[in-house]
């Protein structure tokens, strides 16, 4: 019985985990060479087009760039500090002697299938604390573009240096935001990892609804663009 209800974590959970890693995989492909039909790509050209018409005039948009890259940082931020609490608060799972979820006589009911060793929670565990432990730095990495981003784009187009172009600030910006979705993305990853801890079928069936809920958030609903030239300019400005 036990063998059977460890067959389950053998099963389940790498076939939950490669449909999410499938999915990105077949997302990133989308992104690098069909920008114009995800949400990420759209949204990075419409970031250099903002960029620059704000970089056309500083004096009167200065204060606006600012104050949206200030409200970007507050958002990585609050996942940042998110993440940092939460990890604090598995670790100290981890380190404490009684889980609540070990592997005691009444434990193995129909919710709490597959393994429910103290090695194994303290496996599913770990990797929630590797997912938020990973969404903290990668929020890091988005505060640190944006803080960038926000000296370089007041600088007026008359007199910035060769090197210092609208579309280097583009990239800070949009580097900011790639940083800030993947965080959001190890954030989303740590949700069925949490129901693993509950046995892998649960978790199977929340990778299952995320893919499908991800897909309708990544992918905007019919093309967005029609002309064959537009489409080429979008895929050289991502």
């Amino acid at each position: 019985m036990t063998m059977e209800k460890d067959g389950l974590d053998w099963i389940l959970v790498p076939l939950g985990l490669g449909l999410m890693v499938a999915y990105h995989v077949w997302l990133a492909y989308r992104i690098v060479v069909h920008p114009q039909y995800t949400v990420i790509g759209i949204n990075a050209v419409n970031r250099q087009l903002w960029v620059k018409t704000m970089m056309e005039d500083p004096g009167k948009n200065g204060i606006l760039a600012v104050q949206t890259l200030r409200n970007n940082i507050m958002a990585s931020t609050l996942i940042a500090s998110t993440a940092i609490m939460l990890s604090s608060l598995i670790a100290v799972l981890m380190t404490s002697n009684g889980t609540g979820l070990s592997s005691k006589p009444g434990a193995e009911t129909v919710l709490f299938q597959g393994s429910t060793s103290r090695l194994a929670l303290s496996i599913k565990f770990f990797s929630i604390l590797l997912c938020f432990l990973t969404a903290f730095l990668l929020n890091v990495q988005s505060i640190r573009y944006y803080s960038h981003a926000g000296i370089l784009i007041n600088v007026p187009l008359k007199k910035h240096s060769p090197v210092l172009t609208p579309d280097y600030v583009g990239r800070a910006v949009n580097r900011g935001s790639y940083f800030w979705s993947l965080g959001l993305r190890a954030f989303y990853f740590s949700f069925p990892l949490f129901l693993w801890v509950f046995g892998p079928i649960p978790m199977f069936l929340c990778c299952v609804v995320l893919v499908f809920l991800l897909y309708f958030l990544d992918i905007p609903l019919g093309s967005c663009l029609d002309d064959g030239s537009e489409k080429n300019d979008i895929a050289e400005m991502v």
